[in-house]
């Protein structure tokens, strides 16, 4: 017997044995309502100290203000760890100038033109964020990324690895570069419910095989 896939429609999917809704676990897209942020169905965020269902977007990602230029991407089925944090481009400041001071952003007349950095975060697929990773302006996460708890992510990251450190750096490729390629043609983060349904024994394998003839 495997487990059922979860209605992507809960703001909080987990229930407990007792019957009680886990608070502390959402999925993103039923909770976040923000014009510089999409997240993809089934990625979820977990918190110990969880914020009201308005605060996630400001918990996660505290620079990604309504008027920044920078977008923030989440894909589908992503795993995001308490303590871990998105720090978008409004974050940054001008560093090719005599002085790092923002004082433009002091100046409403100044503020909206102002942000010397406007690189969209992209998160693929499937990606895990472990406990208090930080994701820097401008990162591209592939899909299948497992990212160590403490991580500061910057740059380009391939599909499928597991990175760690401070910056993160790649310790090993998850799958082959065969498999890799195979599991980004299935796309199975794309797949409509009841197919993911039936895929979920698959999944939780390593039997890529398996997962194909579903395809």
């Amino acid at each position: 017997m495997h487990p059922s896939l979860p209605d992507a429609r809960r703001a909080h999917p987990i229930t407990l044995p007792s019957g009680t809704p886990h608070r502390g676990t959402v999925f993103l897209n039923n909770v976040i309502n923000h014009p510089r942020i999409s997240v993809g169905d089934y990625s979820y965020a977990s918190d110990f100290d969880p914020p009201p269902p308005d605060g996630w977007a400001a918990r996660l990602a505290p620079y990604q203000f309504d008027f920044a230029q920078d977008y923030l991407r989440i894909g589908a089925f992503c795993q995001i760890a308490h303590g871990a944090r998105f720090v978008g481009a409004s974050a940054n400041h001008d560093t090719r100038s005599l002085t790092t001071f923002p004082f433009p952003v002091f100046d409403p007349s100044t503020m909206l033109g102002y942000q010397p950095d406007t690189r969209d975060t992209i998160v693929g697929n499937d990606v895990w964020l472990g406990y208090n990773a930080l994701i820097m302006a401008g990162a591209r996460i592939g899909n299948g990324v497992i990212v160590g708890a403490g991580s500061v992510v910057r740059g380009v990251i391939p599909d499928y690895a597991v990175v760690a450190g401070n910056p993160a750096r790649v310790v090993r490729m998850r799958f082959s570069d065969t498999e890799i390629a195979t599991l980004n043609q299935i796309a199975w983060w794309n797949w409509p419910a009841h197919r993911l349904s039936d895929a979920i024994a698959a999944l939780q394998s390593n039997d890529i095989d398996a997962l194909t003839a579903l395809a």
